[in-house]
């Protein structure tokens, strides 16, 4: 499945899974409850985001000046502007996520499995930019083109 696929099916049902968690907490619980719930995440976001923003570019220029490469900080910046906005927006399961991308020990758990499985390591040795297990599949030749 293509990524344009999975991001039009996400698009498409977290609407809809959105409005029937709603409906069913506005019915176990209220209607007033429920709206204060929503705009008290969105507040939490708001709140959370200033705070956990503040404190990983903190990090970001603390190890800048320690001379270290804040590949931690690059990465939970995004993590951090994602989760405060699925906490702004209305919804129980976009809560979840982006508290998830807020919290600190979850965020760095997240950061870390990107940094581990999907970015490409860069090896000295193996020339700047390549990836490791790439670098013994390379066929190295010339070509010329015919018309």
């Amino acid at each position: 499945m293509k990524i344009f696929q999975i991001v039009l099916l996400v698009v498409l049902i977290v609407p809809f899974a959105e409005i029937y968690l709603l409906l069913g907490v506005g019915s176990i619980i209220g209607a007033f409850p429920t709206i204060v719930l929503v705009v008290f995440t969105a507040v939490l976001g708001a709140w959370l985001l200033r705070q956990q923003g503040f404190a990983t570019f903190r990090r970001f220029q603390e190890s800048l000046a320690r001379g270290e490469i804040p590949a931690y900080e690059m990465i939970e910046g995004p993590l951090i502007l994602v989760g405060g906005a699925l906490l702004l927006t209305p919804g129980f399961i976009t809560d979840i996520l982006g508290l998830a991308c807020l919290i600190p020990s979850t965020r760095k758990k997240i950061a870390q499995y990107i940094i581990e499985h999907h970015l490409v390591v860069a090896d000295a040795a193996a020339g700047f930019g390549q990836s490791k297990a790439a670098h013994g599949n390379v066929l190295e030749g010339e070509f010329r083109k015919e018309d």
